[in-house]
């Protein structure tokens, strides 16, 4: 039963990325451009209708999909490299290090995500840079207190200290000691947090501070066809849809992950 939803969660979210891949040959129009009477029903207007612009909405679906898959992605391999280095470092050099680091990363999560990214954003401006800049900080501060605690453990094995006696230098505990052992656990957090990032951009776009208009990821699609609820247009139900079949499919992949490891290391 968990193989069976592992494989539908993998195929739903493959369809996804690759939908966002090849969005361009997928998509039946432009993504800005009107082709629709605005508020168009599906069949009228497309297959999933239009927009309050005319615009369609499944070729807007597509490109949004673009914008939320590709940012979740890339935050999260920069939230993961600097979260996981950090907590290798501090857990390797320990004393003021670890204090200084441990403090910095506590004052960042003492401030709620959101508000944290509402204030950055004011004052820096809203732009796909510092969008993922500030994503992947915040994200990172997550990833460091996980890893923090294994990175902890695996130092204080006997190999290691074995190896802090050979003379090895840091980068030769990161990639061939501590990192091949904090493996598991690091890849499912990264899939974690990918889902965390979906729903993080996507509610960031839903407030209007996220992707900005005339482009759009999925939260920005809810948002702008919010209203069309009230015409009975049912359009802002497809990104949504979109969002949580993204986020089902990744945790189900890490589930089965965790799962497989978890009984692996009891046969073990």
């Amino acid at each position: 039963m968990r193989n069976t939803g592992f494989h539908l969660s993998l195929a739903c979210f493959g369809l996804l990325v690759l939908a966002a891949l090849f969005a361009p040959w997928l998509a039946p129009y432009a993504a800005n451009d009107p082709v629709h009477m605005p508020y168009a029903m599906p069949g009228e207007g497309g297959l999933l209708g239009a927009d309050s612009l005319g615009r369609d909405m499944l070729s807007r679906i597509l490109y949004g999909l673009r914008y939320t898959i590709g940012i979740a992605l890339l935050v999260s391999v920069l939230a993961a490299t600097t979260g996981v280095v950090l907590a290798f470092i501090s857990a390797f050099r320990r004393g003021w290090t670890d204090l200084i680091l441990g403090r910095m990363i506590d004052a960042i999560m003492s401030v709620p995500q959101i508000i944290f990214a509402l204030v950055v954003l004011a004052v820096a401006g809203v732009n796909l840079v510092t969008l993922v800049v500030t994503m992947a900080v915040l994200e990172a501060t997550l990833f460091y207190r996980v890893i923090r605690p294994v990175a902890g453990d695996v130092v204080a094995m006997d190999y290691v200290e074995v190896a802090r006696l050979r003379g090895e230098g840091l980068g030769w505990y990161l990639f061939r000691e501590i990192l091949p052992n904090a493996a598991p656990t690091l890849i499912a957090e990264f899939g974690i947090r990918i889902s965390y990032a979906v729903l993080f951009i996507s509610g960031l776009s839903f407030l209007g501070v996220g992707v900005q208009p005339p482009a759009a990821d999925l939260g920005g699609l809810v948002r702008e066809n919010a209203l069309a609820i009230s015409v009975g247009q049912l359009s802002p139900l497809a990104p949504a849809v979109c969002i949580a079949l993204i986020t089902l499919s990744v945790n189900g992949i890490v589930d089965w992950f965790i799962h497989k490891y978890s009984v692996r290391a009891e046969l073990g």
